[in-house]
């Protein structure tokens, strides 16, 4: 059930001498190694790209589109096969791993028909001269992509870029490898030419470093920590590379007293344990009106500690194990500290039993201003649910962090609605659902959650350059 682990470098699989062990976070046994690439193989990757990008750029949108449509079917034809090889690395329970492997084949159906959307324009010209845009491919890009979403996360970097005619150099994440390395299986099975797509893991640092400051690379796409990708964006400005950042969040949801109180703390507590909150978009800090606050508790306390914690291959199972052991200590310390400060842990705040990274599900209650989890985004499945007194007040504290990915209200009212939209510092805002985007719209983040947009019309604004055209029918 689990692939062989390899780079693909100009439309070849390779080994390397050096590896490491990718874990089942479940068990905590070993499902292979890893190999780790050299500044070889990162030279040969760079060649590659620079190659294929002379290729694609200039394939019709039409074919690149065709090709893009292929991986889709392929992707949605080995759902079952893929799917098993994430929840085995990642531990998400089996079926949500299915719709991971549609979601990141939707990803390419739609930029397949953004490929044939560039559309450039002509300008107003006086007689004798005319003026035209041009939206061109951008060139070779370096990609990375996190663990949490093994397939969606590397399929929207590699659907954006592919669908504007530029190359990639994708390092996929070191823990949850399988994904990537589906999707490359799929773009070989449909031609795409040698070099289009490469492949590499390793040293994060290192490929990081080395690749960024390289002439060719002329757009560096990431998907991670805001740390990191204050980082890269450093590294990629003193070569003067674009950058596209996805960057972490610190979700708020605003509960308004006029909410169906059940409905939206149910809602609450099943989004905020899927995928183990490990979601950058994942609903964390509830302010709920003091009139319904008791109740919305009482309900989002219940259902949150009635998931169904185990092995994502298990039948029934809502939420398995955290993608690797480092969180573990990293949750159990914001909880110790939350409380510390007088915070009340309604239920969970500990590691779930001796054997995988199993965490429970925890519910903080009236956190103070000053504990870390306040600020710090816990990326596992904890949620902070505090009492407000207005709108005002809500819209306040959901502004009260430097992060602005994405943000949730329940409410039925107009006057509330136009309010948040216009006062929510968020680059998504979802009313009455706790889902942040699809496909077809655009996606990203404001203040220190990132730049740029993926997914929708915007998607492929960063891998494209624009170049406009004066032409004189005479010399002046």
């Amino acid at each position: 059930m689990y692939p062989e682990l390899k780079l693909f470098i100009a439309g070849e699989w390779r080994s390397c001498s050096r590896d490491m062990p990718v874990i089942n976070p479940a068990t905590e046994k070993e499902l292979g190694r890893l190999p780790c690439a050299a500044q070889q193989d990162l030279d040969d990757a760079l060649d590659a790209a620079v190659k294929g990008f002379r290729i694609w750029s200039r394939t019709s949108p039409r074919d690149r589109a065709d090709t893009l449509l292929q991986v889709a079917a392929l992707l949605r034809d080995r759902q079952e096969e893929i799917a098993r090889s994430i929840t085995l690395e990642h531990g998400k329970p089996l079926q949500q791993a299915r719709l991971e492997v549609i979601r990141g084949a939707e990803f390419f159906e739609w930029d397949a028909g953004e490929a044939m959307r560039t559309y450039g324009r002509v300008i107003p010209a006086p007689a004798g001269h005319k003026f035209a845009v041009h939206h061109q491919p951008i060139g070779v890009v370096t990609a990375f992509s996190p663990w949490n979403f093994p397939v969606s996360q590397p399929a929207r970097k590699i659907a954006g870029a592919l669908a504007s005619g530029c190359s990639v150099i994708l390092k996929a994440a070191e823990e949850t490898p399988a994904g990537a390395i589906h999707i490359a299986r799929a773009f070989e099975d449909a031609g795409l030419p040698p070099g289009v797509l490469n492949l590499v893991f390793g040293d994060p640092a290192m490929i990081s470093g080395y690749l960024i400051p390289q002439p060719p690379v002329r757009l560096v796409a990431f998907t991670g920590s805001t740390a990191v990708g204050r980082h890269l964006t450093t590294l990629a400005s003193e070569h003067m590379t674009s950058v596209l950042m996805e960057l972490g969040g610190h979700a708020p949801v605003i509960v308004c007293e006029d909410t169906d109180v059940t409905a939206a703390a149910t809602s609450g507590a099943v989004r905020k344990m899927r995928n183990a909150g490990q979601v950058c978009t994942s609903p964390t800090r509830f302010f709920v009106h003091e009139d319904i606050f008791d109740n919305f508790t009482d309900t989002f306390v219940t259902r949150a500690a009635a998931t169904l914690v185990g092995n994502g291959m298990d039948d029934g199972v809502e939420m398995g194990p955290l993608a690797n052991e480092r969180r573990v200590p990293v949750l159990t310390g914001l909880v110790e500290d939350a409380c510390a400060k007088g915070a009340e842990l309604a239920t969970g705040g500990a590691r779930l039993g001796d054997a995988g990274y199993f965490f429970q599900p925890t519910v903080l209650v009236n956190v103070p201003d000053t504990a870390r989890i306040m600020q710090e985004e816990p990326f596992g499945p904890i949620a902070v649910i505090n009492p407000v007194a207005s709108l005002d007040d809500a819209i306040s504290q959901a502004n009260a962090v430097p992060y602005g990915l994405a943000g949730y209200a329940f409410t039925n009212r107009a006057d509330y609605i136009d309010r948040m939209i216009d006062e929510v510092e968020v680059g998504n805002l979802s009313i009455n659902t706790l889902e942040a985007s699809m496909p077809e719209t655009p996606f990203g983040g404001v203040k220190s959650s990132g730049y740029g947009r993926e997914g929708g019309s915007e998607g492929l604004d960063n891998y494209m350059t624009v170049k406009h055209v004066w032409h004189a029918s005479k010399i002046a």
